[in-house]
């Protein structure tokens, strides 16, 4: 197709993303060409009888193909927001989902809980950080808080670095490489803290192969992959949390639809907690564990 001017671009490629089966094609392809030409959706409708350059129309038709053949529109234009701030993604990390949100929101509300019955020094686990947004956006909304976050993956740990960098709080927090607690195994002293918080693989066997081939051909399948039960990350996490908890202290797990009972009941023959309450998503599932120590 000619492309000529903006509109003109963003209808023929609509049409290419529709027939490809790509779900709200005319957005998907505002996105990638907001993305090419470092502007917003906003002012390509404002510029859209302007005409692109024949080397703009061939690198947004090179990303629409990418698009059509099912690369996910964040590993394409390179970040995704989450909370309000522009995050650098990879086929490294996750690419973080809406949901995550009310992750953040329990975890202020428990900071400012602590804070509120006189606990100073507060120290945040970040357990599985992928590219650092929960850990980076509590340090850009709690100023008085020391973070730790913990991931397997030292190239994902790379991503959050540079997200941190990019928002100035790389000295507010220190990355640890390893499986959960495994990287303070060593220390001369555990590590105690007020606020663990998770957002593990969650997924079972069977919904791992149910996973469509955007998801599954390009997120990294460790972070996604919760063993037959998808709960296999949540009793490790639990077998290893005690001796890392101060009091008061509390637990923020986000967890997958239809996983409530089970993972409650985890939690109770922990016997760690005097509290547990849970917190609904917009589509009314369950999705942040909140215990209390």
């Amino acid at each position: 197709m000619k492309i000529r001017t903006i509109e003109e671009a963003l209808q023929g490629a609509s049409f290419y993303l529709e027939k490809a089966g790509i779900e709200n094609p005319r957005v998907e392809a505002e996105l990638l060409l907001a993305h090419l030409l470092e502007t917003d959706r906003l002012q390509l409708f404002l510029k859209r009888t302007q005409n692109l350059s024949s080397r703009q129309e061939y690198l947004f038709e090179e990303l629409v193909r990418r698009k059509a053949a099912g690369e996910p529109t964040a590993y394409i234009t390179g970040t995704k927001e989450f909370y309000g701030y522009l995050f650098n993604v990879n086929k490294d990390v996750l690419i973080p989902r809406p949901e995550t949100e009310l992750l953040v929101d329990r975890a202020l509300s428990c900071l400012k809980k602590l804070q509120s019955e006189g606990c100073n020094n507060i120290r945040v686990l970040d357990l599985g950080t992928g590219s650092g947004i929960l850990a980076i956006t509590i340090a850009l909304k709690v100023n008085n808080v020391q973070i730790d976050a913990v991931d397997i993956s030292a190239d994902a740990l790379q991503t959050a670095k540079l997200n941190a960098a990019r928002y100035r709080v790389e000295d507010r927090i220190s990355w640890h490489c390893g499986s959960y607690f495994e990287p303070f195994n060593e220390a001369p002293s555990l590590p105690l803290f007020n606020l663990v918080i998770a957002n593990p693989p969650y997924l079972t066997k069977k919904e791992m192969r149910d996973l469509p081939s955007h998801i599954l051909d390009h997120e990294p399948y460790e972070a996604l992959d919760g063993g037959e039960d998808g709960l296999d990350s949540y009793r490790k996490i639990l077998n290893d949390l005690e001796p890392h908890l101060v009091k008061p202290s509390m637990l923020l797990l986000e967890a997958g639809a239809g996983q409530q009972n089970i993972l409650e009941t985890l939690c109770r023959s922990s016997g760690i907690f005097k509290s547990i309450s849970w917190h609904h998503d917009l589509a009314g599932h369950a999705r942040v564990l909140e215990a209390e120590r």
